[in-house]
């Protein structure tokens, strides 16, 4: 198939409708060149519902949607139709989806969008009906679409889709809050500042809870949850209090959907006036507004609609007659199939639950994680007092092994805050084992780790090396010495392996008979026992920043790229990036590769700049081949195009473990920190020196032995056995190249 080449097949509306969120053109990127795969036609209803009112619909070709990854909003438009509220105008768009032979949709939007669509769905029958009567349609038109398939996906920055753990857009949102919160944060501690800042998200917290938490805020007020009697004078007191404990600037984060105990909506400049009434502070208000909407998509903004997008195809054309409407959610993951209906009125029941002031069940409604993240910020967000007695007078060591993974300090901070809201004493341990050795540990108080959040790199320090069983002995006398009663250990494969040595050595060395837990903190995402690393998400973030700007480059001129991340042996980082990025080709370790199969990418490759292609974007994985190496493929590559294109190297490095950690980094190390701690309390508490290790799997946190680690572990590539994103690899694959491969379906679960 060459890429000017459109669908032949049965036609698939898209749409985008209502608000638009970042990550919408991906989806409708993937909605494209899927249908063009399996040999349906795209078409494009421009301006949303509005659009088919008034026939602005079009055929969309494989390179109509190329280069739209990196683009915010969506470029098929979007609107609010009143139109589309009245018959006549759903009349209108009935007519016009009939003469372009349309009678299947995938409508991505918000709540409001996704019930008109289900409305319109009902009365297709009838609408028809009325067509014929009218002669505005024939019954033969009619008799051919029946019926209207219609999927759903979810794009909106509120996350507040009930039965679905992340919307479109959702993620992006929260990279430009927490952007914000962090600028803010540095001129305020400059001037010890206070500053009130609204965020979006309707009758949804989501956002600023999530933020909250991410920012290191000191006070947040959400719908879900009002703080119960005087909230002015919780918010003085709790701003007080941080002050006291050295905190040089303050930040108040405000759901633009908050309210009090009463059911009164509460808005920044109120706050800002309370703040200059009851402590005489002239807070600035800081409204983002919708910018927290524009922008470039996150990477899992990318990846995510992509998969998404994807199964939205097969879905709709497997739609039988009398089958409900679905929406395609993410849980754990995967994709998700949710009844539409049900999920909207889930959905806009917490709005209902809220006006009726019953708060316990509208927080319930948001979900498990939803709910323990309020626990968590008000532990890390409150200072210690005096109910903060060292309740259990014991030692807890934070140590970090393994290389370097963005969000190491944010483990760090919230062991520190959230073990002393335990009653424990926290130390540190400087340069990892080494430092242990050396008896380099420092205790930490809560002031200590405050503006660790959001910054990148280590301050503990981190090394890669594993002791030796000759050291252990070193390591015993440290841990007796300096009175060590557990070792929170976050860190990478090196960690992983150090600890499991550690405890086969118990026997020999009583003082390793303690509570020992690893947090896994790793960019290669190639640990046992977890879905997701700390620090992957940073690395993939990176990893794409940089492709997009390599892209930009090669489009200047006809070039190839061979960009290579970093992973070892595992495909994680390179297949993620790639997806996002949307690269042609990514090589991994996991597939493998030979000199026939790089003989046939390259004239793929050639056919495709034959075809008119500008850029050609090739990810490699930096431990795919022993043999071929990076720089060989860039020579081959260029010796096969016969001087039609030239092709460029380049080795992302480092890049990928540095900068801020992103909000989702941030978030996924204080949940695993804060279940490691309670495996740790747990231990103290019944006496017992369990060795685990703690991880999230199918979005649930979970925790295993350390003997037990290496069952489910490729011990040679260092990397799990069986890892959740190669069920991805069919949408990856169909999406980046036209005519390569046959779309095959991805893993859906029945949420």
């Amino acid at each position: 198939m060459r890429e000017s080449e459109t669908g032949h097949g049965p036609k698939i509306g898209i749409l985008t409708s209502g608000g638009d969120a970042q990550g919408m053109n991906a989806a409708v990127r993937a909605v494209v060149r899927t249908a063009l795969v399996i040999g349906a036609t795209p078409m494009a209803i421009q301006e949303g519902w509005q659009g088919a009112v008034d026939n602005s619909i079009r055929e969309l070709s494989w390179s109509d949607v190329s280069s739209i990854l990196n683009q915010g909003g969506t470029i098929i438009g979007t609107a609010r139709s009143q139109e589309f509220r009245e018959k006549e105008g759903r009349l209108a768009a009935a007519e016009n989806l009939i003469n372009h032979g349309i009678d299947k949709l995938v409508v991505i939007g918000g709540d409001g969008s996704l019930t008109g669509t289900d409305c319109f769905r009902n009365e297709w029958s009838e609408l028809l009906s009325e067509l014929v009567a009218a002669g505005r349609i024939t019954q033969a038109q009619a008799d051919a679409h029946p019926f209207l398939a219609v999927v759903g996906l979810v794009g909106s920055i509120d996350n507040d889709l009930v039965g679905s753990d992340m919307t479109i857009g959702a993620d992006s949102a929260l990279h430009r809050i927490v952007d914000a919160i962090d600028a803010l944060s540095s001129t305020a501690a400059s001037h010890q500042r206070t500053f009130v800042v609204e965020v979006m998200g309707r009758h949804c917290g989501y956002l600023a809870l999530m933020s909250a938490v991410a920012g290191g805020c000191d006070y947040v007020l959400i719908p879900e949850r009002p703080p119960v009697d005087d909230w002015e004078e919780d918010m003085c007191r709790a701003l007080t209090a941080g002050r006291e404990a050295g905190r040089r600037e303050s930040i108040v984060l405000v759901a633009e959907g908050a309210c009090s105990a009463d059911g009164e909506r509460i808005d920044a400049h109120q706050v800002a006036a309370v703040l200059k009434e009851r402590m005489d502070v002239d807070a600035r208000v800081t409204i983002l507004g919708h910018v927290q909407r524009g922008g470039t998509p996150s990477a899992y903004d990318r990846w995510m609609p992509t998969v998404l997008g994807y199964a939205a195809v097969q879905t709709v054309l497997e739609q039988e007659p009398g089958e409900p409407a679905v929406i395609l959610g993410v849980r754990h993951n995967r994709i998700a199939r949710l009844d539409l209906v049900t999920a909207v009125a889930q959905t806009r029941n917490i709005a209902t639950l809220i006006e009726e002031k019953n708060f316990e069940e509208a927080v319930a409604a948001r979900g498990r994680s939803f709910t323990e993240m309020l626990r968590i910020n008000a532990m890390l967000s409150e200072p210690p007092s005096a109910s903060h007695a060292r309740l259990r007078n014991k030692r807890i060591a934070i140590l970090h092994a393994g290389g370097l993974a963005p969000g190491m300090n944010t483990a760090a901070r919230a062991a520190v805050r959230l073990g002393i809201a335990r009653g424990f004493t926290m130390v540190g341990v400087i340069g990892g084992f080494p430092g242990l050795i050396n008896g380099q540990v420092e205790e930490l108080r809560w002031d200590d780790v405050e503006g660790w959040a959001f910054s990148g790199g280590a301050e503990l320090g981190t090394r890669r090396t594993e002791p030796s069983l000759e050291e252990f002995y070193a390591i015993s006398r440290s841990i007796e010495t300096q009175e060590i009663d557990g070792l929170l250990i976050i860190g990478g494969i090196n960690a992983y392996m150090s600890a499991h040595a550690m405890v086969k050595e118990r026997d020999r060395y009583p003082a390793f008979r303690i509570p020992i837990v690893l947090v896994p903190a790793s960019i290669d995402n190639n640990l046992p026992g977890s879905e997701l690393s700390i620090g992957a998400d940073t690395a993939i973030n990176n990893a794409v920043w940089a492709l997009d700007r390599i892209k930009e480059s090669a489009a200047a001129s006809r070039r190839c790229f061979v960009a290579e991340t970093m992973g070892r042996r595992c495909g994680y980082l390179s297949f993620m990036s790639g997806l996002a990025a949307g690269a042609e080709l990514v090589y991994l370790h996991e597939d493998g590769v030979n000199l026939a199969q790089i003989a046939r990418d390259a004239d793929l490759m050639r056919a495709a700049f034959e075809a008119g292609r500008r850029l050609f974007l090739v990810v490699r994985n930096e431990g795919v081949s022993d043999l071929y190496s990076m720089d060989f493929m860039a020579r081959a590559f260029e010796e096969e195009g016969g001087g039609l294109y030239d092709v460029r190297q380049t080795a992302i490095g480092h890049l990928q473990q540095g900068g801020s950690p992103t909000p989702f980094d941030r978030l996924l190390a204080t949940r695993l920190v804060s279940h490691a701690l309670d495996e740790i309390c747990r231990d103290i508490d019944d006496g017992n020196a369990d060795a685990a290790y703690v991880g999230m799997a199918a979005n649930t946190l979970s925790t295993r032995p350390i003997d037990r680690m290496l069952d489910d572990f490729d011990i040679a590539n260092r990397r799990p056995k069986e890892q959740w994103w190669r069920g991805l690899t069919p949408a990856a694959q169909v999406v980046s190249l036209p005519g390569t491969l046959e779309a095959h379906p991805i893993p859906t679960m029945d949420a």
